[in-house]
């Protein structure tokens, strides 16, 4: 038989979720304050930032993690990366 739910048992679980987003919000470096630039992402794929984690070329540029992972995976900026498989073969 299932346990029965009280107010207060809703109240804490709505409490510990909230706790657990806000956690998995923050956890992979900071949020964007601006949108990416063809600039930021010469540097990051090949330029001063191309060896520094995702989230310390992040936290340098002012981007979110997840504007600096999708334009190394080629999710994002893909004129750019055209453009360095371009100059590789040459």
């Amino acid at each position: 038989m299932a346990e029965k739910m009280t107010m207060a048992k809703l109240e804490e679980m709505v409490r510990s979720l909230t706790a657990r987003v806000e956690e998995l919000e923050t956890k992979r470096g900071p949020k964007s304050s601006r949108e990416m630039t063809e600039a930021d992402a010469k540097r990051i794929l090949c330029g001063d930032m191309a060896k520094m984690s995702h989230k310390v070329a992040a936290e340098k540029l002012g981007l979110s993690y997840g504007q600096v992972y999708s334009c190394r995976g080629g999710y994002t900026f893909r004129k750019i990366h055209d453009e360095l498989r371009a100059s590789r073969k040459k």
